[in-house]
């Protein structure tokens, strides 16, 4: 598998973005987005992913240059309409709003309406660290996934990400979708030509199915939980879809527009465009900053060094991603050749070369 430098990797995207119509600095910070996933090991949500923004804005589903703005807004809260961007630009000021909010008054929470998809929720969950703040990050998806009992697909993948600073430990941060797996993770066993394990994905008759391709085929896939709890993914699925969207504005359920370009968006939304959520909590707002990242440090050691059973060992949420990182960015980004295929016929368009 070919690997690429992080920096070669950022220079191509930048230029594809810019080719397309991104201001400079929106094309800048839409790579910065992209590339995180990448980096921290979520392959399926990073520039293999590339090629669909540039098909949706062919489309005519995806505005380059957007003029992102608050539509309405108390001291603690906002509703921001993406005008129709992309998501990995709008997610980044909308949470810089929710920053700015928490700043003020202790805590700072966005909806937004109008975007389109963000990247890995986890990047932008992790942006108000730097401020010694947690940060939540929510978005709701492509109606790939059917309810419990359901043969309708009605919600996304929808994931929820939360991040929480900490002091001499690296900094907590989950990231999960509220499906048993992400689409992408389907997509990346088709390219490999691989079987999904199983209660990833039902049949369009409600058949548990291990083909990469059943929700290509009509099938669903299925919430986080499995053939006894999958009620409880359902249901964090259906928060994070009320919370990015029937809050805001945005399309929800079975009306969230499609990431793929050939299947057309609703004739009859109920929305605007896609819709995410966020969260900035100051700690200082709660207690002594310093004091609640002694405690973190406390916390996430005593569960890292939990016993274990024979040949694991207990890993703090953020730990696997964060180890990705590191190891990338000195060995570089390995990308499958279908997706380096993809990008060099991308790149050719517009004469920009990986």
């Amino acid at each position: 598998m070919p690997t690429f430098a992080y920096n070669e990797l950022f220079a191509f995207t930048e230029s594809v973005f810019q080719a397309i119509g991104c201001p400079e600095a929106d094309a800048t910070l839409a790579t910065e987005t992209l590339l995180a996933a990448d980096l921290r090991g979520v392959d399926s949500h990073g520039v293999a992913r590339l090629v669909g923004y540039v098909r949706l804005w062919e489309a005519g589903r995806i505005n380059a240059a957007p003029r992102v703005a608050v539509t309405y807004e108390t001291p603690s809260t906002a509703v921001v309409d993406g005008d129709g961007g992309l998501g990995l630009v709008v997610g980044p000021r909308a949470m810089r709003v929710a920053i700015e909010k928490a700043q003020q008054v202790g805590t700072g929470w966005v909806s937004v309406k109008n975007s389109n998809h963000f990247g890995i929720a986890g990047y932008h969950a992790m942006l108000p660290l730097a401020h010694d703040m947690i940060g939540v990050a929510m978005t709701n998806a492509s109606p790939l996934v059917a309810p419990t009992y359901s043969l309708d697909r009605l919600l996304g993948t929808n994931p929820i990400a939360v991040a929480v600073p900490a002091g001499e430990q690296p900094d907590f941060v989950l990231d999960m979708a509220t499906t048993t797996a992400a689409n992408g993770k389907l997509e990346i066993a088709q390219r490999k030509g691989l079987p999904l394990p199983e209660g990833w994905a039902q049949t369009a008759d409600g058949r548990p199915s291990t083909d990469a391709n059943a929700v290509k085929d009509g099938g669903a896939l299925l919430p986080l939980g499995g053939a006894t709890g999958s009620h409880k993914g359902y249901g964090l699925g259906a928060v994070v879809d009320i919370f990015s969207a029937v809050l805001s504005g945005a399309n929800y359920g079975p009306w969230v527009p499609p990431f793929v370009a050939f299947l057309q968006p609703s004739a009859n939304p109920v929305g605007q465009g896609l819709g995410h959520f966020f969260g900035a909590l100051r700690v200082d707002a709660f207690r002594p900053a310093d004091e609640f990242k002694a405690h973190m440090d406390n916390w996430i050691t005593t569960f890292r060094q939990a016993r274990a059973v024979a040949g694991q060992h207990v890993l703090i949420p953020g730990d696997p991603e964060r180890e990705t990182a590191a190891h990338r960015l000195l060995d570089g980004i390995p990308l499958l050749d279908a997706v380096v295929q993809d990008l060099q016929g991308v790149g050719a368009k517009f004469g920009v070369q990986l």
